[in-house]
């Protein structure tokens, strides 16, 4: 979106004989962004749209070129062709290995410095000031902070099923009610509020009696960043959320995602989960959020700085219960009240 000293774009898209305004964008936001923003306008989904004006050098853009390259007119146009999912209801599921595989980048902290550069920390700051959250329940005391992606991370949201909550990841529920026992739940998702509204409503989460969601995040809280290797990505910025409520911040937070780039601002916090996909096939042998479930419990109970940790290797985790104890006795026995006069 429009940040401080960029000049602003205000673009309207055309499609099925209506035209559709589009929030203002920056320059430096990518085609990725500006698909999502459609998206949110008019229902049709990323994969879905063409944009026939929308080119580079002749061609019509790939996603992660960003608007200043493509020399945008003010005012802009768009003409776009795209279905909505209920008009090809009756097409097949598409394969696992089609194009419905997200491009996931191999991004190690040697090769994508960026979490510390003044460029992206201002976008963050803007973000923090400008970006409306809408508190569902109240952060409470003394809990930890987890912030999950939806699309393959909770909800296979491509496949093709009867009921949508036929969906949903296998112990979504059980997951989530343990981990609000230890953290405050957020969700996040690069698409846009009103979807992840629906989907939240459609799995039962919005609802449920054995834990609460502090709130929503959608791609307008989200910001670009320019990779010498990869080129411009879009990426969720825990800043964002660390910024508004300074009780959090990565020494008590941790992030699921099915994609890698997402937290390559805060690549510590950062765990990648296997993709749901394939829902009919998958639905009765993942365990994944069982599996994570421990996790959580035992980093909550046994680990004081997130810092330390390494989620790539969560499965391995083994938490020194020993040590812990012991700490905790010392602390104990040294505070004031254990004193006797």
């Amino acid at each position: 979106m429009c940040d401080i000293n960029d000049s602003c774009l205000k673009l309207t898209v055309k499609w099925n004989g209506k035209e559709y305004d589009i929030p203002e964008f920056s320059p430096s936001d990518s085609v990725a962004m500006l698909k999502i923003a459609i998206e949110n306008a008019t229902g049709v989904r990323p994969d879905r749209q063409k944009l026939l004006n929308v080119k580079f050098q002749g061609k019509v853009a790939t996603d992660n070129y960003t608007l200043a390259e493509l020399n945008l007119k003010p005012n802009l146009k768009i003409m776009m062709m795209g279905s909505l999912e209920e008009a090809i209801q009756g097409a097949l599921a598409r394969p696992e290995c089609g194009d419905d595989v997200v491009n996931d980048l191999d991004l190690d902290d040697e090769e994508v410095d960026v979490e510390n550069q003044e460029i992206y920390l201002a976008k963050i700051n803007k973000r923090v000031r400008d970006y409306k959250i809408n508190v569902l329940n109240e952060p409470r005391p003394g809990k930890k902070l987890l912030v999950l992606d939806i699309d393959y991370t909770l909800f296979d949201h491509r496949s093709v099923a009867e009921k949508g909550y036929e969906l949903m990841r296998p112990f979504l529920h059980e997951f989530l009610a343990s981990a609000y026992v230890d953290y405050d739940i957020v969700i996040w998702s690069a698409t846009g509020m009103k979807w992840i509204e629906e989907k939240m409503k459609l799995l039962g989460v919005a609802t449920h009696q054995n834990y609460k969601i502090m709130f929503y995040l959608d791609y307008l809280a989200m910001i670009t960043v320019h990779t010498a290797k990869y080129g411009t990505i879009d990426v969720k910025p825990l800043g964002v959320i660390w910024g508004k409520y300074p009780q959090y911040s990565s020494k008590n937070t941790i992030m699921f995602d099915d994609i890698r780039r997402n937290f390559i601002m805060n690549p510590k916090s950062g765990l990648k989960i296997r993709p749901f996909r394939q829902a009919h096939l998958n639905r009765d042998k993942d365990r994944e959020l069982v599996h994570l479930s421990t996790y959580l419990l035992d980093i909550a109970q046994y680990c004081d700085d997130f810092d330390t940790l390494n989620h790539k290797k969560w499965e391995k985790y083994k938490p020194d219960r020993k040590s812990h104890s012991a700490s905790k006795r010392k602390a104990e026995d040294s505070s004031p009240s254990s004193h006797k006069e």
